[in-house]
């Protein structure tokens, strides 16, 4: 019996048995070999430390942080907050990180909604559907990522010219410098109601789960969608309205040799995205695949029996059970579109990884360069982890 088993005669945990300074004592034999360990760790981080300083100071490479306040003359295509060549590389490096962050997150939804479609669609009894579905997740799941992404940048790249572009809808306009899409400035009302959405979100998240417990306690089902439509939309567009934000779309419009007007997306940003998207969204398939499959049959029957048809039977009582097996695998997806989206250096779009290869080339300061990009992806993997473990033990059954 452990040290912490409870027993039984006594009803308590019975006394620890002394520690004995012998080597036949398990307990000593463990705190020996955990000090050994950690000795020869530190052993080895001290010798590394140490060595790397003094080769530094033998080539007089200077070490430090003082260089992020120096101007950084580094041009930078795409950014998300406001930035000039003249201002430091503490700012370039920011702009990278946001520039992670935006193809990081967008391709973690859109791969998410991509492969759930192609999970469930996998499992059609449409042979058809069925087979082009599966031939799909073969085929990007075989092929390497940095080639799948070479080949979407290269289709881009061989597009016609802003005077010869795809036309598909009216302000759609898809060239070889990238898409342009319908858009309208952005200012401070639309932050206001971009604010008022997310809280409206977050009030229906609550107004959910306590319409579901009504709904557990007297069986009388209580629509979501009227609070949501309010909460969501009613109340950030009245915000919007109320405090004069423009409502006329910027529509992109051909202007000499290029567009002008709305939203461009770069050839390297889409070539990224698309890549990222279509190849994580295969395994993300046979992850939501394999959850479905999980859950027994006689749930579909019973589910069946009561008159539902098969697509609420999904959403209200495959999908939820099936969350609890999809859920842990899904968040290394989560993780690896995050860390792949690093190999956007192979196509020219500025990442953490991009800007911060630049500023040590220019600075020297490779030590420092490499632990700005390790801490970086470090921490959104880690925010990533603790957001979906949380997410898990929310879903999670509760045993008695």
């Amino acid at each position: 019996m452990s040290d912490t088993a409870i027993d039984p005669r006594y009803g308590t945990k019975p006394p620890k048995r002394p520690l004995r300074l012998s080597w036949g004592d398990e307990r000593v034999r463990g705190i020996v070999y955990q000090i050994l360990v950690v000795g020869i760790v530190g052993s080895i981080a001290y010798w590394l430390f140490s060595n790397t300083m003094h080769n530094l100071e033998v080539r007089r490479i200077a070490t430090g942080w003082g260089f992020l306040e120096r101007e950084a003359g580094l041009p930078i295509a795409e950014f998300l907050i406001p930035y000039d060549p003249t201002d430091t590389y503490l700012r370039a490096l920011q702009v990278g990180v946001l520039n992670t962050l935006k193809v990081a997150v967008i391709g973690i939804v859109l791969a998410t909604i991509l492969g759930t479609i192609l999970g469930v669609l996998k499992l059609s009894k449409n042979w058809l559907v069925s087979r082009v579905v599966g031939a799909y997740i073969e085929i990007v799941r075989d092929l390497p990522l940095l080639l799948q992404l070479l080949f979407w940048y290269a289709l881009l790249q061989g597009l016609p010219g802003p005077r010869q572009a795809i036309h598909p809808a009216t302000g759609v306009f898809l060239s070889n410098r990238g898409l342009k899409l319908p858009f309208f400035e952005w200012e401070g009302p639309h932050n206001w109601a971009l604010l008022l959405m997310l809280i409206g979100a977050v009030g229906t998240y609550f107004y959910r789960r306590a319409a579901r417990a009504k709904q557990m306690a007297d069986g009388q089902p209580r629509a979501i969608w009227p609070a949501a439509t309010v909460m969501m939309l009613v109340v950030p567009l009245g915000a919007w309205y109320a405090m004069g934000a423009p409502f006329t779309p910027d529509i992109p419009a051909l202007r000499g040799f290029n567009f002008q007007g709305g939203l461009t997306v770069s050839p390297e940003f889409f070539a990224l995205l698309l890549g990222l998207t279509l190849y994580t969204a295969g395994f993300i398939a046979e992850i939501v695949r394999a959850g479905i499959l999980s859950v027994s049959q006689g749930q579909w029957e019973a589910a069946e029996a009561l008159g539902l048809p098969r697509g609420r039977v999904m959403n209200l009582v495959v999908l939820p059970q099936a969350l609890r097996v999809i859920i842990p695998p899904m968040t290394s997806q989560f993780l690896n579109i995050t860390k792949n989206s690093s190999l956007a250096v192979a196509i020219g779009y500025q990442d953490i990884v991009s800007i911060a290869n630049t500023t040590l080339n220019q600075t020297g300061q490779a030590i420092e360069g490499i632990a700005i990009i390790m801490v970086v992806y470090l921490t959104i993997s880690l925010s990533i982890s603790l957001f979906m473990n949380w997410y898990n033990s929310k879903i999670a059954l509760v045993e008695r």
